[in-house]
């Protein structure tokens, strides 16, 4: 088959030690554009399903977003474990509802378009782009935590490709995904420190 010969086009990625500096310029935009992008990130949603996402899927009683099966591309009902952080960006998203709508676009009546993210990352990382930051967060997971990989997989909304593992793994993982999800959140909005590097005047003799 054509689909088992062709060769695989990755994504250009943000190494995941640029990403916190990158994370923080963006949310202080304060735009649209770049709170879909921001909640992009911190969720490590696709962005099809971060655009089209609606107030009636967000349960901020419990901390989670839910994605109806038609707007995901498994086709599979997905919860997003919500952290304080995701929380933060709705809470500053809301002012701009329309039409229960969580980022709409101008027109109001729709969700805001793929060219309107993708013009903002344009703008701060021509490089990149908006599917290379689930690239970055599962970079991150392999090496900079111990979660396994079936749960760094799972937060991807990835099917497992053992069917008989498959078969017999039927659960979300959502608490286990919680702790990981928090701590990818840790992980953007830590503090960038510099490094210094003191000179000392050598003796004389």
């Amino acid at each position: 088959k054509p689909s088992k010969v062709r060769e695989v086009v990755h994504h250009p990625a943000m190494p995941y030690i640029e990403i916190p500096a990158y994370f923080q310029s963006l949310i202080k935009k304060d735009s649209i554009a770049s709170l879909a992008l921001s909640f992009q990130i911190v969720a490590a949603t696709r962005s099809g399903e971060t655009r089209g996402a609606t107030w009636k899927e967000i349960d901020l009683k419990n901390n989670v977003w839910t994605i109806p099966p038609e707007r995901m591309k498994t086709r599979r009902r997905f919860r997003v474990p919500l952290t304080a952080e995701a929380k933060s960006i709705l809470k500053t998203a809301k002012r701009f509802e329309q039409n229960g709508f969580v980022f709409p676009g101008l027109s109001g009546d729709k969700p805001i378009s793929d060219t309107a993210v993708r013009k903002i990352l344009k703008e701060t990382h021509p490089k990149l782009t908006t599917h290379g930051f689930r690239s970055t967060f599962r970079d991150w997971c392999a090496e900079q935590t111990n979660f396994p990989r079936e749960v760094a997989e799972s937060a991807l909304a990835h099917a497992l490709e053992n069917k008989t593992e498959a078969a017999y793994q039927r659960g979300d993982l959502l608490l286990k995904r919680r702790k990981l999800m928090e701590s990818w959140s840790t992980h953007l909005t830590a503090k960038q420190t510099k490094k210094v590097v003191q000179i000392r005047k050598k003796k004389n003799g």
